[in-house]
């Protein structure tokens, strides 16, 4: 199997903040331009972002054999997430450095770019390909101390065209109480089926909520505290996200029965740094940092707990599978 080199996470992301205008462009690094030899993705396609050489790759592999030889897609990108015919590319767009959501169609042609605020964090189309969404690292809100950051999460409705530029225009409330403060952040969003019910992460004052969205009524409230990263079930019975293992601990995956409000803790995936992604109804995937230290891996695990994680695919990130 080819060697996947990435490196992605909150470390390198924050690193990329901090070095400012450190813009590199890809094709300069690394020698000769591998050439896309990819067919159109399809279902069962498994995508994945190699970064080799600093390409940003968009490869594909099959879902049910991901150790079978991949293959180039003609895509480049920093996040990337595909459904039902809708793909969202995080990228470069520029010296700075800039970035852009590129939205495509099944065609694989370019319908609308949005530019970004900041460094890309993470990307999501809901099932239906109709509403997409991506979170960003941010420098320079007031509020931060130096060297800090925060993010801007955003939402795009194909239906309609319309644009939620952050979800700090919503409405929120935690315990009932209006949630106004000026250091609240909100970062990965998950679409129920219905493409209104969304889930995201909101943060404030050192805490972090799981909340329960509207789209159309631009409301958000608070369901659970120290749950972030959230990732609906196919079903949409259950949601996956990362919590932390101690006050200080690392984070662990952790998946919850929306309907008992069971919470169960995989384990073996202490350090996962990512929103994770259901292969299946079965089994989960997201990227990480293996114990040796190298780059970011993606893993997967069964959503039951019954196994420890297993490597998928080694040196890759942000997974997608086309189910």
């Amino acid at each position: 199997m080819q060697a996947h080199r990435v490196a992605l996470g909150v470390v390198s992301i924050v690193l990329v903040v901090l070095a400012g205008g450190g813009y590199v462009v890809g094709t300069a690094l690394g020698g000769p331009e591998e050439p896309a030899s990819a067919g159109p993705i399809a279902r069962g396609d498994l995508l994945y972002v190699d970064l080799a050489g600093g390409r940003d790759r968009v490869r594909k592999t099959r879902l049910d054999r991901p150790d079978a030889p991949s293959a180039a897609t003609e895509l480049r990108c920093q996040r990337v997430y595909s459904a039902s015919g809708t793909t969202v590319c995080l990228r470069l767009a520029g010296p700075g450095p800039n970035y852009e959501a590129a939205v495509l169609d099944s065609g694989n042609q370019v319908i609308r770019t949005i530019g970004l605020p900041g460094v890309p964090n993470r990307a999501r189309v809901s099932e239906s390909g109709n509403v997409v969404s991506w979170t960003t690292f941010v420098t320079g809100d007031s509020y931060l101390t130096p060297g800090g950051f925060s993010t801007r999460t955003g939402i795009l409705d194909l239906r309609t065209g319309a644009l939620v530029e952050s979800l700090e225009e919503f409405t929120t409330t935690v315990n009932g109480e209006p949630m106004v403060a000026v250091d609240r952040n909100f970062w990965g969003v998950t679409v129920a089926a219905d493409d209104r019910t969304f889930y995201a992460t909101l943060a404030s004052q050192n805490r972090t909520w799981l909340v329960k969205g509207d789209l159309t009524a631009r409301t958000m409230r608070g369901v659970r505290q120290g749950a972030e990263c959230p990732s609906l079930s196919p079903d949409g019975g259950r949601i996956a996200y990362k919590k932390r293992t101690g006050r200080l601990g690392p984070w662990a995956l952790a998946v919850l029965d929306l309907r008992t409000h069971e919470e169960r803790v995989l384990r073996d995936t202490a350090g996962i740094d990512d929103q994770a992604v259901w292969l299946n109804a079965d089994n989960l995937a997201y990227g990480g940092t293996p114990d040796s230290g190298k780059k970011s891996t993606i893993f997967t695990v069964p959503a039951d707990g019954s196994a420890p994680q297993a490597v998928l695919i080694e040196e890759a990130a942000s997974p997608v599978p086309l189910r």
